[in-house]
């Protein structure tokens, strides 16, 4: 099965972020992915420190959703789109899942937000797995993925194949490009990767925007820790990679023992 990673530039706008949105799903759906994914809240845009994305509505969010699933349906491919959701309670951080023919099959908040981000989201309290031609994942987002393996060891241990971590991590005015994949000098997020998918025997599908100066690349981790490819870093475009189902066995995964910390979690 293929799968498809998107690394498209910082949105300056909302319409901005969905025509991106419909180019990069095009060259998925032409190169037969059944499933592409984008970064972290790209629509309206994380509000990361040097950027100033549109200022986002219930309304603005709900008519760039119905975008997407007409994108989808059009391509014939499922889309992954972590968007706002605006709730009586507060703003969440969500990844919307939307099937290849345009239905909205649910979403995943993201649970484990960065102390940074108390102020602008509430966190979300369940975790779900999806399910599109076959593959079950699940999803984690950003901060949660990379400081918290939990939230990936429960797909695997709940029959994921690949858990899909969109994020998002670097500027356009200060820092350094990488030139390795994994180096010793790079930020630690790709050795997290690379353990998020080896301590579970799954797959881990990592996506990222494409700035200047990324902290990452977006990436496809197998089961084995090994990095499949991942897209130059930043250089806007799609990542389709052809992953084996069958190797993504949730091995390390189902034999945790979560009796054991039982007590030390309830504390």
């Amino acid at each position: 099965m293929k799968i498809a990673l998107a690394s498209p530039p910082f949105p300056g706008s909302i319409d901005q972020a969905l025509f991106n949105l419909e180019q990069l799903t095009e060259q998925a759906a032409a190169q037969q992915a059944a499933i592409i994914c984008f970064p972290e809240t790209y629509i309206p845009g994380y509000p990361m420190p040097g950027f100033a994305p549109e200022q986002g509505s219930p309304e603005k969010m709900e008519a760039a959703l119905k975008r997407v699933c007409a994108v989808a349906a059009k391509n014939n491919i499922a889309i992954i789109i972590p968007m706002d959701l605006y709730s009586p309670e507060g703003m969440y951080n969500v990844a919307y899942v939307i099937s290849a023919q345009g239905e909205v099959l649910g979403y995943q908040t993201k649970n484990q937000l960065d102390p940074s981000e108390d102020a602008t989201w509430i966190p979300g309290t369940q975790r779900r797995l999806f399910e599109v031609n076959g593959l079950k994942f699940g999803i984690t987002i950003c901060h949660e993925g990379f400081r918290y393996p939990e939230s990936v060891r429960w797909a695997a241990r709940n029959g994921a194949y690949v858990v899909f971590h969109p994020h998002f991590g670097g500027s356009d005015t200060t820092g350094t490009t990488p030139t390795e994949w994994g180096s010793m000098s790079n930020s630690y997020y790709e050795k997290a990767m690379m353990m998020r998918a080896l301590e579970n025997t799954i797959y881990f599908a990592s996506v990222n925007n494409a700035t200047r100066y990324p902290d990452s690349a977006s990436s496809v981790i197998a089961p084995d820790g090994t990095c499949i490819a991942y897209q130059q870093y930043g250089v806007p475009g799609v990542l389709v990679v052809d992953i084996d189902l069958p190797l993504a066995t949730g091995y390390l995964a189902k034999r945790f023992k979560p009796a054991l910390y039982a007590d030390e979690y309830s504390k």
